[in-house]
């Protein structure tokens, strides 16, 4: 009987997991305008690393889902496309977060049974 998973069964878990949380890190970083590099920066340093080909769709989806806006600028460099919460991101970074926050607590409950 085997008693540990694999390393490559445990990556494929391991990002199943991570991908149910990308939209939510990434919202939680645009309350202020960023763009992509700067965006990518902001959720590695804080332990959220996201490939460039994942990130760049993703911010195109939710600003045509209609919560982000989106515009460029040139600041000491070349052009820059930023990216922040509308109001409608805004109320919905305030949902999942209030969804997270239940299932944090929910599967603390279910980890810590005895």
């Amino acid at each position: 009987m085997r008693y540990m998973v694999d390393t490559d069964a445990f990556s494929k878990l391991e990002l199943e997991l991570r991908r149910g949380v990308v939209v939510l890190a990434t919202l939680s970083q645009l309350r202020t305008p960023r763009y992509g590099y700067e965006l990518r920066q902001a959720l590695a340093d804080k332990g959220m690393p996201i490939e460039e080909g994942t990130l760049y769709p993703l911010l195109r989806r939710l600003e045509t889902q209609g919560v982000l806006k989106s515009e460029w600028k040139i600041e000491d460099g070349p052009p820059r496309r930023y990216y922040a919460l509308n109001a409608d991101g805004k109320k919905l970074l305030k949902r999942l977060t209030e969804c997270w926050q239940g299932m944090n607590k929910t599967m603390d409950q279910l980890l810590n049974e005895e």
